[in-house]
């Protein structure tokens, strides 16, 4: 079980964790949405955060990032270091023991996060970060990119919580949802948190 950063009060955007996956996907769209938003943040002056491959829209977003003149930092476990195959080309690269450590860092890292398309390891990192701001460990904006309706059964899902009383609609509007680059800037620059989930007087819930 993954041990969650200390809280802390918002700031500006300096560096964005970026969830993606290790492979490319069926589509071209999704690795050309890599490439935008990895320029996209670089241009902005963003740094971007990520999981340290040179594979997959991980390593399209890096690249991209960096042709633009941005800092890149990864993170990596050192049972992954061969398979993922390490960028040859990051402002920083880490390796850190296991992937409880790789996500902690990458928490630690951030000032935002966002998922773009990816497989069940992106999915999960995304969730608990999105967690961890429900539960006030955290006050950092948490983005999903979506590219061609990728994350729209997810956010049916998500919807579904929300009507079946499992999860605050104030959560579910703190969640932002782009398919620009220029939307995604501009969310997470003037995103505002949301009050902690048990600092609203609910029970706990699931």
């Amino acid at each position: 079980m993954s041990t969650a950063p200390a809280p802390r009060s918002p700031a500006p955007i300096r560096s964005v964790t970026v969830f993606t996956g290790s492979s490319a996907g069926a589509d071209p769209a999704y690795a050309r949405a890599a490439v935008d938003v990895g320029q996209a943040l670089a241009a902005r002056g963003m740094g971007v955060v990520y999981g340290g491959g040179n594979v997959g829209l991980m390593g399209a977003v890096s690249t991209a990032a960096r042709e633009a003149g941005g800092e890149v930092h990864g993170v990596m476990p050192e049972a992954l270091v061969d398979k993922e195959i390490a960028h040859p080309d990051l402002t920083t690269f880490e390796i850190v023991p296991d992937m409880h450590a790789r996500k902690m860092r990458m928490a630690e890292l951030a000032d935002a996060f966002v998922a773009l398309p990816g497989g069940i390891g992106t999915v999960e990192e995304f969730f608990e970060v999105w967690t961890w701001l429900q539960l006030g460990i955290h006050r950092k904006p948490v983005a999903v990119y979506d590219v061609r309706g990728f994350w729209r059964p997810m956010l049916t899902m998500v919807d579904r919580m929300v009507e079946e009383g499992f999860v605050a609609d104030t959560f579910r509007d703190s969640l932002i949802v782009v398919s620009t680059p220029r939307g995604l800037i501009r969310a997470l620059e003037t995103w505002e948190p949301p009050a902690p989930k048990f600092a609203q007087g609910e029970a706990p819930r699931a």
